[in-house]
Parts: structure tokens; C-alpha cells; sequence
């Protein structure tokens, strides 16, 4: 065999011009994989990045690019409007201040979904927390339930989960689960098999199907949204899974995270979004809701959704406003940070601007690439006046703007690009001084067990620099 290859090798380099027809094939390639690239209309700096990382890789980049480059999708939108039209209006008064009803508009504008009301927000602190809670609330659902997870293991959690559905089933309750096919590829059909004959139905978000090659498969375009309702009157959101590596009654070293239990009008709007996915990923027609009556809260909150199937980036838009509207503070807490420039710039600005502005991140997250390119970023922060702590040894998973006394951001979204553009998320957006205060004072426990970032750390060149520098020059295609 090896003499065969050789002389195969031989055989090929003796081509008469073999090196003018690969350079033309080369530049034929450059080119159009440089306007498929180009016509996408995407930030100079990621479309750069790709051009010149698949440059380097002749006809290897395309496939890179088609499966995991980014892509807009176009799904049909379940007649959204009139959908919308229904929503509960928001009550007066609970966006007083100028920079709170901006926000309200632009999240509206770019979603469709308007402000409205919780009766209850309660902030579930790491896996336990959330765990007992949804038990508890599935045990009491009489009608049905609606789930859409990105990871769903088959572990003892996820088992737990599915056995209290399987009762809920045969008791006549419907259920619909939405699982996302990479983040939940380890659940089996054998482990579903029982929940499904209870009643159930399953379904999965972009499947990898062989088909789906031809179709422009949405391998890099997942469903990173965590949505539990029940009966229309509970909601579950925020960034739990469901995994034992999210529960610290489990493991020692469970993710330390941050989830919400949500009550009132607010319910309507993540079931919306689940309804919108589940019709999307099965082609089923749009499912009526069914809701108790109207009920007014007093805290103003409103569902933030954004995915790739919208230009507008709603969740990255309020991120980057909130911070803007600040007057006093602003506390971000994200496992994955890798900002654009928008985003920098808003917390840069806000520091100089003497606002108390602290980032908390894991001291090591799961990707060591994202941890180098999250702290490539941060001399400029320290040089600016951000307060940077990173928090360990567990890994830390929280999403969470806090900016002033009363808005508060907490949902399923990273301050990254895959969050901002490629990953399908939800985001509840608060006005509440006690729910707000609640989340300061995680925040505030939280930076005392997390040691800070010194603008004078110690640096070398190969375990620090140089890494932090190389994964940089990726981070917009991260």
C-alpha cells in the first residue's frame, strides 16, 4: 500500500502545470467563497476573520463555512403580529423613567413582544433550587406543560424530570418537549420511549439529518433557550439545563448558576416563544394558548427573544442600551465573554464615566479558548476602570445585567457573539427595585468569593500573552 501511494504522489506532482491549475483553482476558490462571505453584510472585522482563516484552508474552508459559518434563516413567523396583538398592554406606571420606557420600545420594536407584568419573579440560585421547584410545579399541572431545553442528559436529573412527565401524561396533562439536537444529542430515543407512549410528544431542534445537507443544514444554529410553562401560569426560565452537572446536591463541583420562576401576565410571552419554536421545528400549525384570566403585577418585566432568523440582535440591542442608560452601576455576570465592539465600548464608557461598572466571569470556564479570548479584553477594562473578578474553582454560569437600583436583565444569553447572533435565546427584562436589590446582593456575595483581576497581574509571554492575543484574532468567529 505505501508503494502504492507513493507512486500515486509521483503520478500527480509529473501533471503537466499542475501548480498553475491549482493556483487558478485556489483563486477561483478565494473568490467565491470571499463574496459568499462578503454579501452576508456581516461586521468587517468577523467577515475579515473568515476570509482570512479560510483562505488558508482551500476547499476545506467551504465546508467549514457552509456547517458552521454564520447564516440567516427565514421561518415563518405563525402570524406573529395578530398573535402579539393579544398580549395583555402594559400597565401605566411601571416604567417611569425615560430610560426605561426607551428600552421597553426598542425590546417591543425589535421582537414584537411589549412590556408587561409578573404577579412573582423569584430568583432560583443553582440547579437544586430550580429542580425541587419544577418538580413541584409539574406535580401540580392539570392541563399541560411545554419544555424547550438545549441540554437534556439522561442522568439521574433528567430521569427524575421525565418520570414526574410520564405521570403528568397519564394523567391526561399534554405534554410537548423541545430538544435541541446537538445540546441534547446524548438523550436517546430508548430513553424518551416511555415518556413518549405516556402520551407525550417529542421533538427535536434542527435534527442532523443527511437530507439536510442539501438544504443548507443549521448545524452552528442552535436552541440555547431553557423554557419550562405550566397550565399558562408558571414560567421556568434562565441558565439551567437539565444535567446532575448543574446540581450541587450531586456534585461537588456543579455549575454555580442562576435560574427564574415567574408568575402573571410575563407567562404569555415565553409561551409564545416556545409555541413559535415547537410550530417552527415539528411544521405544526400554531397551538391556541390557553390562559387564566388577565392578572395584573406590580413588576414590570418583558420578554426579550433574539435569534439568527432576526437581523436586529434584540438581546444585544438591550444589553448595550441598558448599559448606555446607566447612572450609577453596571454588573454584568457571563460564563463566555467575548464582546463586540458595541458592547466594549459601553462598558468602557461607562466606567470612565465614573459609573461603578464589575464583570464577573469564571476564573476557568469549559473552553479554554473562550477563557484566553475573554481575557484578551481585559487590560482594556482594568485601563478604563472595571472592576473584573473571576469566580471559582466551580464554573460559573450565570447571565445577568444589573444597571442602577431597579433594571435587571437575567436569561439564557452569554455576552458573546454565538449568544448575540447565531444561538436561538430569551432574556426577561425587569423594572423592580426588589428584584433588582435581590440580584445585587448574589452579585455582591458573589464578588467576595471571586479574587480581582489586578491591572498589574503578573504576564508571560507563552502561558498568558501570546494565548490570550491568538485566541483574540478568533473571537469574532467564536
Amino acid at each position: 500500500m505505501p508503494e502504492a501511494l507513493s507512486q500515486l504522489w509521483q503520478d500527480l506532482i509529473r501533471i503537466p502545470h499542475l501548480s498553475l491549475y491549482l493556483t487558478v483553482g485556489w483563486a477561483v476558490y478565494l473568490v467565491w467563497l470571499g463574496l459568499w462571505i462578503v454579501l452576508q453584510k456581516r461586521e468587517p472585522v468577523a467577515t475579515i476573520s473568515w476570509l482570512v482563516s479560510l483562505a488558508a484552508l482551500p476547499y476545506i474552508g467551504f465546508f467549514i463555512y457552509y456547517f458552521f459559518g454564520p447564516q440567516r434563516i427565514h421561518r415563518q413567523r405563525l402570524r406573529r403580529v395578530r398573535a402579539r396583538a393579544a398580549l395583555p398592554a402594559p400597565p401605566p406606571g411601571l416604567t417611569p423613567s425615560p430610560e426605561a420606557i426607551e428600552l421597553a420600545r426598542l425590546g417591543q420594536a425589535t421582537t414584537g413582544l411589549p412590556p408587561t407584568t409578573a404577579t412573582q419573579a423569584r430568583l432560583l440560585i443553582d440547579g437544586g433550587a430550580k429542580y425541587a421547584s419544577l418538580l413541584a410545579d409539574i406535580a401540580l399541572a392539570r392541563e399541560y406543560i411545554h419544555l424547550e431545553y438545549y441540554i437534556y442528559q439522561p442522568d439521574r436529573t433528567g430521569t427524575a424530570l421525565r418520570d414526574a412527565l410520564i405521570e403528568r401524561a397519564r394523567a391526561g396533562v399534554k405534554v410537548l418537549m423541545l430538544l435541541d439536537a446537538v445540546g441534547s444529542g446524548s438523550t436517546s430515543s430508548a430513553f424518551l420511549r416511555p415518556l413518549i407512549e405516556a402520551g407525550a410528544e417529542v421533538s427535536w431542534f434542527h435534527p442532523m439529518k443527511l437530507r439536510w445537507f442539501w438544504r443548507r443544514p443549521w448545524l452552528n444554529l442552535r436552541t440555547h433557550r431553557k423554557i419550562v410553562v405550566i397550565d399558562g401560569k408558571v414560567g421556568y426560565t434562565g441558565g439551567i439545563n437539565i444535567t446532575d452537572e448543574e446540581d450541587e446536591r450531586l456534585r461537588k463541583d456543579a455549575y454555580r448558576d442562576l435560574h427564574l420562576r415567574l408568575e402573571g401576565d410575563v407567562v404569555r410571552e415565553l409561551e409564545l416563544v416556545f409555541i413559535e419554536d415547537w410550530c417552527y421545528a415539528t411544521g405544526q400549525p400554531p397551538i391556541r394558548q390557553i390562559h387564566p384570566a388577565p392578572q395584573q403585577g406590580t413588576i414590570a418585566a418583558q420578554v426579550v427573544s433574539s435569534g439568527p432568523d432576526s437581523g436586529w440582535e434584540a438581546i444585544h440591542r438591550v444589553h448595550v442600551g441598558a448599559i448606555h442608560a446607566a447612572r450609577q452601576r453596571v454588573w454584568l455576570v457571563t460564563p463566555y465573554f467575548v464582546p463586540g465592539e458595541a458592547a466594549r465600548m459601553a462598558l468602557t464608557s461607562a466606567a470612565l464615566g465614573g459609573l461603578d461598572v464589575r464583570l464577573l466571569v469564571p476564573k476557568l470556564s469549559d473552553s479554554r479558548l473562550v477563557t484566553y479570548a475573554a481575557r484578551s479584553y481585559f487590560d482594556e477594562l482594568l485601563e478604563a476602570g472595571v472592576k473584573i473578578h473571576e469566580y471559582g474553582p466551580r464554573m460559573l454560569h450565570t447571565k445577568a445585567l444589573l444597571c442602577d437600583d431597579e433594571m435587571a436583565i437575567i436569561g439564557t444569553a452569554n455576552f458573546d457573539h454565538r449568544s448575540f447572533r447565531l444561538n436561538f435565546e430569551i432574556s426577561v427584562m425587569f423594572y423592580n427595585t426588589t428584584l433588582a436589590g435581590e440580584l445585587a446582593a448574589l452579585i455582591e456575595q458573589e464578588c467576595s468569593w471571586a479574587p480581582r483581576v489586578r491591572i498589574d497581574r503578573e504576564r508571560s509571554l507563552w502561558r498568558t500573552r501570546l494565548p490570550e492575543a491568538l485566541a483574540r484574532l478568533v473571537s469574532p468567529v467564536l
